[in-house]
């Protein structure tokens, strides 16, 4: 794959990867989307928490509405796009539709007819077109960048991942203080139709389809279930993402509502607490050179969901509270970037072009599937057993997730 042509002395201090002007439009795109999705993930329930007055079953409920479409669609539009020549097309409009379902939260507001069920069908719709974005994703990140960039080019994505949490939680927080939660995802909306535009002139030679009869729904499970690489991961992020999701459903309306931080103060700590997250995406790369991108991709199952504990025990005065509510998040923040550098890597090495957006849908199935459930068990437990004693159930729970890959060939994986 070769670079386009840029200005040396103006373009000198980029990573080689963005001196590629399809990779750097797809990167940019990418990047500031997710910044709008940060201030989303946080002003979405703070506006139920704070205006609807939401308990922990209707958040578990909007958590699940925003899951659900893993669940349900993840399988079939991943058959129905690795059919498709021009995926790149497809998320251009998955794009363009997030940002128009996100829109109608400011204008109902305005008319005074938001509820939390039209919370839970916006959620749901913004969850669908993101699973039919995902899925045609990998295949054009694949098409961008050779195998031997997989772990630089994840590593910049990631990056971009971290600083996206450092800058949308803080903004999101301060936003939702300054104008309120429905408007603050205008900024959403606006960064999907950045994205849509960027990935709309990156120029890019897609992967031709197989042709065949049918979805082919069963190939992708099939792949996942005999390969031991992908079977073990697949378990692994299943089980994680059970307990953390359970987790997420209820630690904003603890965090708010217990431990009375307010959303100013949650959005800036969250925000410098994704530091953590920005440093490992930065030493990612490093550290699978030199201890192996398995027993790398393993050290971040159990850094990703161990400091997490330190939120339910979060007590005492309001400094310490939130010096504890910080260092969760800035450790948890630096195992997840270990663990999503190693991991999609190490996944996106194994998938052949021909299975990619059929197995990117299987995973999806199982590993984002098993998140909405994860969210309304969580909803449930925090309304019978107390939300603190959930929390304590969900961050405990998530360290079984390495399990999986003890017994496997992850742990003695050296290189791609």
């Amino acid at each position: 794959m070769t670079a386009t042509a840029t200005t040396p002395a103006t373009r000198r201090w980029l990573p080689p990867l963005l001196r590629q002007t399809p990779f750097r439009r797809y990167w940019t795109g990418q990047s500031v989307s997710l910044v709008g999705d940060q201030i989303t993930e946080l002003a979405l329930p703070l506006f139920a928490v704070l205006v609807a007055q939401a308990g922990p079953a209707e958040m578990g409920y909007l958590t699940a509405a925003a899951l659900a479409p893993n669940l349900l669609f993840s399988l079939l539009f991943g058959g129905w796009a690795d059919r498709r020549p021009y995926k790149r097309t497809i998320m251009v409009a998955a794009d363009v539709a997030r940002a128009v379902a996100l829109l109608a939260v400011p204008v109902l507001y305005l008319l005074d007819a938001l509820t939390m069920t039209q919370l839970y069908l916006v959620a749901f719709t913004v969850g669908t077109f993101s699973v039919l974005f995902e899925v045609c994703r990998t295949t054009l990140f694949v098409s961008l960048v050779s195998r031997e960039d997989f772990l630089p080019a994840n590593a910049l994505l990631n990056g971009s991942r971290a600083f996206s949490s450092v800058a949308g939680a803080g903004a999101g927080g301060l936003l939702v203080r300054l104008v309120g939660a429905p408007f603050a995802l205008l900024l959403d909306a606006l960064s999907f139709l950045f994205s849509a535009v960027m990935i709309a002139r990156v120029e890019v030679v897609e992967p031709t389809p197989v042709a065949r009869r049918g979805l082919g729904l069963r190939e992708g499970l099939s792949f996942i279930a005999r390969h031991p690489v992908m079977r073990a991961a697949v378990c692994a992020s299943t089980t994680i993402n059970l307990f953390n999701f359970m987790y997420g459903a209820l630690v904003i309306l603890y965090v708010t509502t217990e431990l009375h931080v307010t959303p100013d103060v949650l959005g800036l700590g969250l925000g410098l607490a994704a530091v953590g997250a920005l440093i490992g995406a930065a030493v990612a790369r490093r550290l699978a050179d030199r201890f192996g991108v398995g027993p790398l991709y393993v050290f971040g199952y159990l850094l990703f969901p161990a400091p997490l504990i330190l939120i339910p025990l979060a007590q005492g005065p309001h400094w310490l509270v939130l010096t504890m509510v910080f260092c969760a998040e800035f450790f948890s923040g630096f195992g997840v970037m270990l663990l999503d550098t190693a991991g999609g890597s190490l996944q996106a090495s194994v998938i052949p072009d021909e299975l990619r957006a059929r197995v990117t849908g299987a995973h999806r199935t199982i590993n984002y599937g098993i998140r909405p459930i994860g969210a309304v068990i969580g909803g449930a437990l925090g309304t019978a057993l107390g939300v603190r004693e959930t929390l304590w159930i969900a961050t405990v729970g998530a360290l079984a997730g390495v399990l999986w890959l003890i017994a496997s060939p992850i742990p003695r994986l050296r290189r791609l």
